[in-house]
């Protein structure tokens, strides 16, 4: 495994050209261990592409990977649409993506995703495609560029940066940073292990007794919310709501019991409203409820934040401004879905909103520069929160670029559900498992069956491989296993 802390060369700060030469996009069907619903999705099987990317940069050729499972029902939230419409709409932006960044080329990664960015978001427009699910093209052809330039400067992604080798400027995002550097508003070392937060699912069963012998997993990883606490010594939790008063107050104490009796004093948890609600006055009225019941009294002490309770149809309007001024002793609220271009942060800051949250899927240039405004409001004496989330990432590609990401923003809570709703890496082939467990030795280990699964010590997870890995991978990933898909439809 090659240390970048110690081999890297001195840092220097010049521009490094980037063109992008060739791409291909490979895929993996893969099936969940146990239905993950959230929202109005339940999912039992999805595909996962993989986007490699060739490129000139600095004059050398390298090439990048990056991965992504295809969810359905979260980039759109269209009820009525086929889940196989909903990943043709997926793989159809990706393949947009990269046709805007084949033969592109400028004078460094960052001014060549601005490129794309604009290229894409021209795309969607004229074609009424929403910019969330849009750019989640962009952003896989984004985070191979980014690996692939992090492999020739020989660079961790932290210290590719702080450098300048990506040409990273954010007030170029956020006019509002102009002069502050980004080596100036984001920490100075990535963080060296980060707090799992563990998603109870809408449907996941909360105490192992609960579980009919039919549907008990015979994988030996934990099923149950208490297995999993007892199993990974979870203390941070994220806990989604559906919006019916009667079933939420259940359910939520039903869940606070479990949390209660079996994770640390110091547990700590956010609440996932699901875009369930149309207005602030809606959702506070049943908030107000929720926090009312004296059951949760105590509980409600450990809440972190509450993501995107409004649809994101109206979670920007400007009106709702005065309904969170009229709620002035609000818990923190931010945005996820709504989080969908480069004006969405600052549109959700001027309305009331706390923050939002990263996800690599939303773009990664967008986060940091994200990250990097709210650091310039809490410097100026705003609370502000960016929060880690993650559909159900997995290794082995998303998931250590994912970390690298929330390392290096600070990001100390961190939704990781993959390694629950996945059977580890059992689904992919032997090349690929012997690639992560080389590369990653403490985040990953061998199970009892034999395939790698993630490593949650304490609830929490070290980075210390994915913080000294060229965006965290390590390897040359083998595509050979995996189908390849045309890079053109039809």
């Amino acid at each position: 495994m090659l240390n970048l802390m110690h081999d890297a060369p001195p840092i220097n700060t010049s521009l490094m050209p980037a063109k992008i030469t060739g791409a291909s996009i490979h895929q993996i069907q893969l099936k969940t261990r146990m239905p993950f619903k959230y929202g109005i999705a339940t999912m039992t099987k999805v595909p996962m592409v993989f986007v490699r990317v060739e490129a000139e940069v600095d004059g050398t050729k390298a090439a990048g990977i990056s991965s992504d499972l295809l969810p359905p029902k979260w980039f759109t939230k269209v009820p009525e649409d086929p889940l196989e419409k909903e990943i043709s709409d997926m793989l159809q932006v990706i393949r947009q993506a990269l046709g805007q960044a084949l033969g592109q080329a400028a004078d460094s990664a960052f001014d060549l995703w601005q490129l794309i960015y604009a290229g894409q978001s021209r795309w969607a427009e004229a074609n009424n495609i929403p910019a969330l699910l849009a750019h989640f093209g962009t952003s896989l052809v984004e985070r191979a560029l980014i690996e692939a330039t992090c492999k020739v400067r020989n660079q961790a992604l932290g210290q590719a940066l702080l450098s300048g080798s990506l040409g990273f400027e954010p007030d170029r995002i956020h006019s509002c940073l102009e002069g502050q550097s980004a080596s100036s508003l984001l920490p100075k070392t990535p963080l060296a292990k980060v707090q799992a937060r563990h998603t109870v699912g809408l449907g996941d069963p909360l105490d192992s007794s609960q579980i009919d012998a039919d549907d008990r997993i015979d994988d030996t990883l934990p099923q149950s919310l208490d297995q999993c606490i007892q199993a990974y010594g979870l203390r941070h939790f994220k806990i989604k709501i559906n919006g019916d008063i009667e079933w939420d107050l259940d359910r939520l104490k039903n869940v606070a019991k479990c949390i209660e009796q079996h994770a640390d004093s110091d547990f700590a948890f956010s609440l996932d409203g699901n875009e369930q609600f149309q207005s602030v006055t809606a959702f506070r009225d049943h908030w107000n409820i929720l926090h009312a019941e004296p059951e949760l009294e105590t509980f409600f002490d450990h809440l972190l934040f509450i993501e995107q309770p409004l649809h994101r149809d109206v979670a920007l309007n400007e009106s709702l401004k005065s309904e969170f001024d009229q709620w002035p002793d609000r818990p923190a609220v931010i945005i996820d879905e709504s989080d969908a271009t480069l004006e969405s942060l600052p549109q959700a800051l001027a309305i009331g909103y706390a923050g939002t949250s990263h996800k690599n899927c939303k773009g990664i240039f967008k986060g940091i520069a994200n990250a990097c405004l709210l650091e310039h409001h809490r410097r100026n004496g705003t609370e502000t929160v960016m929060s880690g989330e993650d559909l159900c990432n997995v290794g082995p590609v998303a998931v250590i670029q994912d970390l690298a990401v929330m390392a290096n923003l600070g990001i100390e809570s961190v939704e990781r559900n993959g390694h629950h709703y996945m059977a580890g890496l059992s689904q992919f082939p032997e090349r690929t498992r012997e690639q992560v467990l080389n590369a990653h030795d403490g985040l990953y280990k061998t199970s009892e069956p034999g395939w790698p699964t993630l490593v949650i010590c304490n609830g929490e997870i070290d980075l210390t491989s994915v913080n000294t890995q060229a965006f965290g991978t390590g390897f040359e990933l083998d595509l050979s296993a995996f189908s390849e898909i045309p890079l053109t439809e039809g």
